[in-house]
């Protein structure tokens, strides 16, 4: 029997769980030679979540892994790997979005002899016009920007090999962007379609500008290439060969006679110059961020407890 990890990065989901489980129990119990465990990574809920997992844990096999604090999902995630077991591991959101309906595909893939199993938003249900613009122009920059191809409509919900999985963990990021690092090792990749549902109850945690997707944003580009620094000195000459031609400008106009605008060309300038001078030292300031956390060796997250399940094997 193969054993596959379920793996869910929460917080306040305690109107979804109940559900989860069973949907995910439910389509388990249909695949032949595997069993399967659950593991809940509770980034510091203040709901009924862990009371919630707690009572779960005497009928499915569900393990809490409970952080001192609000970590943040990339954290939560590695947590959440680090502790599985199985021999693929189904990494998933835990508002019921992803549909576990179309777990059995994923593992067809997985079979027939894929590593990753990316899984491809045809349709994202319950969300507006603006934010599916604009998820689709931030794919689009990242990999333009970037030194991998994220594919477009490619979220988390997917399947990961163990044998991909330890290569991952093998990187020892201090924040790690699990989209692209599952790319990033290689192996095998194979896609599956699937229409992503509104969220069963409740609210998004990541409204579109929040913290969470503009960091997966950033992380997304700057993780991968060092196109933005070289984009910072494009920008750059290309501000040297305007200042040089605004002085050609002005000694045509004063040897020639005519009258030279005053403070509103100095004003337009100095703002133009110093607006290329922030936007590059901005982008060098997050690569510094990113070497200063990888560096000083913190850890990512902190664990408080893990609840192991009541019963020592998995149930089918």
């Amino acid at each position: 029997m193969k054993l596959i990890s379920f793996v869910f990065s929460f917080r306040n989901e305690e109107k979804n769980l109940n559900e989860l489980i069973k949907r995910v129990h439910e389509e388990v119990k249909k695949l032949k030679n595997y069993n399967y465990e659950l593991i809940f990574v509770n980034d510091d809920s203040d709901d009924n979540s862990e009371i919630i997992l707690k009572d779960l844990q005497k009928n499915f096999p569900i393990t809490i892994i409970n952080m001192s604090r609000t970590f943040g999902v990339g954290p939560c995630v590695l947590a959440g790997f680090k502790h599985t077991s199985g021999d693929c591991i189904v990494y998933m959101d835990s508002d019921l979005q992803d549909p576990p309906e179309i777990v059995n595909k994923l593992l067809t893939k997985y079979e027939n002899g894929a590593d990753v199993v990316h899984t491809i938003r045809t349709k994202r249900l319950g969300e507006s016009r603006f934010k599916l613009l604009i998820t689709k122009i931030a794919y689009k920059i990242i990999n333009f920007l970037s030194d991998i191809k994220l594919p477009n409509e490619a979220g988390d919900f997917k399947l990961i090999s163990r044998k991909a999985l330890d290569k991952i963990l093998d990187q020892n990021e201090f924040r790690p962007y699990i989209r692209g690092l599952s790319i990033w090792v290689g192996f095998k990749q194979a896609y599956v379609e699937y229409v992503r549902e509104s969220r069963f109850d409740g609210k998004t945690k990541f409204p579109l500008l929040s913290a969470g997707p503009v960091h997966q944003f950033i992380s997304g580009i700057t993780a991968y290439s060092l196109k933005p620094l070289y984009l910072g000195i494009i920008i750059g000459m290309i501000s040297i060969f305007f200042s040089f031609s605004l002085i050609l400008y002005t000694l045509y106009t004063k040897f020639t006679g005519l009258a030279v605008p005053g403070t509103a060309g100095i004003i337009i300038t100095i703002s133009f110059f110093s607006g290329i001078i922030l936007f590059t030292l901005g982008i060098t300031g997050i690569y510094i961020a990113r070497v200063f956390e990888e560096v000083r060796g913190r850890k990512s997250y902190v664990i408080k407890e893990i609840l192991k399940p009541k019963k020592n094997e998995t149930l089918k």
